[in-house]
C-alpha cells in the first residue's frame, strides 16, 4: 500500500500523499465543510435571537418557551462545536500536531453535526408549534429528527463500513 518516495524515506500513500501532505489536505477539505455547516447556523442563531425581541414573543406558554431557550442554548453550543476546528487549528498553528489536529476537527464536526440535527428540530417543533398547533408540530419535528439522522448518519453506515473491510483485507 504505501511505498518510499524515490529519494526519501518517508512513506507514501495510494493517493501519492506523505502523511503531513494528507493532513493538510484533510484540513482543507473539513475547513470547507465546516463553513457550509457554521453558514446555515449563523443564520438560525440570528434568528433564534431576534424572535425574543417580537411582539408575539410575550404571548407563547410555558411549552413554547422552553423550546426557545434550549434551542437558542443549543445553537449556541453547535456554533462553538462547528467553530471549534478552526479555533483549534489556529492555537496549535506550526506546532506540527496537523494530523492530530484533524482527527479531533473530525469529532469536533460530528458532535456539531449532532448538536445541529437537535437544533434545527427544536426550532422546527417552536415555530410550528405558533404556527399550526403542538401536534403537528411535535410529529413533524420527530420526522425532521429521523430524516436528519438518516441522511447525516445511518446513510454512511453502510459504505464506510464495506471501507472499513476493505481496509482489513489490504492489511
Amino acid at each position: 500500500m504505501s511505498e518510499a518516495t524515490p529519494g526519501t524515506s518517508r512513506p507514501v500513500d495510494d493517493r501519492g500523499e506523505r502523511p503531513v501532505e494528507r493532513a493538510d489536505r484533510n484540513m482543507i477539505e473539513m475547513l470547507q465543510e465546516l463553513r457550509v455547516a457554521q453558514t446555515g447556523v449563523q443564520i438560525l442563531f440570528a434568528f433564534l435571537l431576534s424572535l425574543s425581541f417580537t411582539e408575539r414573543f410575550a404571548r407563547i406558554d410555558d411549552f413554547q418557551r422552553w423550546t426557545y431557550v434550549v434551542t437558542l442554548l443549543l445553537s449556541s453550543v453547535t456554533t462553538g462545536l462547528l467553530v471549534a476546528p478552526a479555533a483549534i487549528h489556529r492555537m496549535l498553528f506550526g506546532r506540527g500536531v496537523k494530523a492530530a489536529t484533524v482527527r479531533l476537527g473530525h469529532h469536533l464536526f460530528v458532535a456539531g453535526l449532532a448538536a445541529l440535527a437537535l437544533t434545527l428540530v427544536g426550532a422546527v417543533l417552536l415555530v410550528l408549534d405558533v404556527a399550526v398547533g403542538r401536534s403537528f408540530a411535535l410529529w413533524s419535528a420527530g420526522a425532521v429528527g429521523v430524516l436528519l439522522v438518516g441522511l447525516w448518519f445511518v446513510l454512511p453506515l453502510p459504505l464506510r463500513e464495506r471501507t472499513d473491510a476493505d481496509r482489513d483485507d489490504e492489511e
